[in-house]
């Protein structure tokens, strides 16, 4: 328990570090984030989400930011607009409570609980001190100090994703029908959050429904059936009709594809954007935290292991390889949702947000790699906590910088100017 309040600790002061930091130059929270807040500022003031009034009464006003203008139409002569429900209901009592800044650090606690959770995922592969140093190196890179105060449900959805990892694995090994309605419970508000996060939530789902199946757990399966399906009802039926579709997109102005793909030929395009979610010049999640090499390289220990069978000799093996391979799949989800479900690689935390959702499973993959290969390990955190260090410093000295994206050559020897451009 210590430990894992020590973790918590280092992490939220890492990144109350960078509160007050700017979207872009010029403005301190970028669009996107704003207009979350109007959501929030509207269920809070008035206990819904219709946001005429807010636009009325410039509610922007309030985190002295730019004007506004609505991103969506009337709706039942309502105007509700894309960001959806889920997330504002979250975020409305600590806007509440303490407007914009009361919900950056809500953020940036959910994040530092989902590496709090990342290093108890870690432990399932590795012993102590391992697990411990993977989640805090891949928890204090670039990538997570720019999300962890941003307005976006990805902090949300990392804790949710982790959390759900965490009791899935459980319930393999003891299925419990307390655990299993928990966890349904997580998964069933990954679409709530975003709709994006339900990709690495249906990889959780199926394990979890293939472990129940294999202990003839009908009755836990059941329960987390009927929970995700009702919970999916809800869903549908809430957005029919606050929003004139299926998902909260339905309600945006602009046609086309919320993907930004206008066709099947135009996603197959795509399929560079699957190697350009790791190391695309500008928004690779390798570019910008190197230590991430390491779940690649533990991704090489667990074919290994397989193709020689080192279950046969090591008892405990048959865990590791089923843990890395969930964590591993979970993982390539998000680079999935990177590459297809997004107009573009890059976010306002310098990756894309689906894969900023599964850091935390990545940390734990990664923690494998860290014990076998220490001085590797060590290495490639030195050189993510270097740039951790320019992105935070670089952002509070330049009174023109912003979050996305941060000016200058990083610290890294000009080796990231050899990457190609793949979004």
């Amino acid at each position: 328990m210590r430990r894992w309040l020590a973790v918590f600790v280092v992490l939220l002061a890492a990144y109350a570090a960078t509160l007050g930091l700017r979207a872009a130059p010029g403005e301190r929270y970028a669009p996107a984030e704003a207009h979350r807040l109007m959501t929030a500022a509207s269920i809070a003031h008035d206990g819904d989400i219709d946001l005429r009034n807010q636009y009325a009464s410039r509610t922007w006003k309030e985190w002295d930011g730019a004007p506004l203008r609505s991103t969506a139409g009337l709706t039942g002569g309502r105007l509700v607009e894309p960001q959806g429900i889920g997330f504002p209901l979250l975020i409305a009592p600590a806007y509440a409570l303490g407007g914009a800044t009361a919900v950056q650090l809500q953020c940036a606690i959910l994040l530092a609980l989902a590496f709090v959770l990342a290093a108890a995922l870690a432990r399932r592969l590795v012993p102590e001190p391992w697990a411990t140093r993977s989640a805090l190196a891949v928890g204090l890179s670039p990538p997570a100090l720019a999300a962890s105060t941003t307005i976006a449900p990805t902090t949300a959805g990392a804790v949710v994703l982790t959390g759900a990892t965490l009791l899935a694995l459980g319930i393999r090994e003891r299925p419990r029908l307390r655990w299993t309605f928990y966890c349904a419970s997580l998964l069933a508000l990954t679409a709530w959050l975003d709709i994006h996060l339900a990709l690495p939530g249906a990889v959780i789902a199926i394990a979890l429904w293939r472990w129940l199946r294999r202990r003839q757990r009908a009755l836990a399966g059941f329960v987390a059936l009927e929970v995700v399906l009702t919970s999916a009802v809800v869903y549908i039926t809430i957005n029919d009709r606050l929003f004139g579709g299926l998902t909260p997109a339905s309600a945006r102005l602009s046609g086309g594809s919320p993907t930004g793909a206008a066709d099947a030929g135009d996603s197959i395009g795509r399929l560079p954007r699957v190697l350009g979610a790791l190391i695309d010049a500008r928004a690779g999640a390798l570019r910008w935290a190197p230590v991430l090499a390491l779940a690649l390289v533990t991704l090489s220990l667990l074919w290994r292991s397989r193709r020689d069978r080192w279950a046969a000799a090591i008892s405990d093996q048959v865990d590791v390889e089923v843990t890395g391979t969930l964590l591993a799949l979970i993982a390539a989800a998000g680079v999935v949702g990177a590459a297809f479900a997004r107009p573009s690689l890059q976010g306002p935390w310098l990756v894309s947000p689906d894969v900023v959702a599964v850091l935390p499973c990545v940390a734990a993959l990664g923690a494998l790699a860290l014990r076998r290969y220490p001085r590797l390990g060590g290495m490639l955190t030195a050189v993510t906590l270097a740039g951790s260090i320019w992105f935070v410093a670089g952002a509070r000295l330049d009174d023109h910088a912003g979050v996305a994206p941060p000016r200058g050559a990083l610290p890294w020897g000009g080796v990231e100017r050899v990457l190609p451009r793949l979004d």
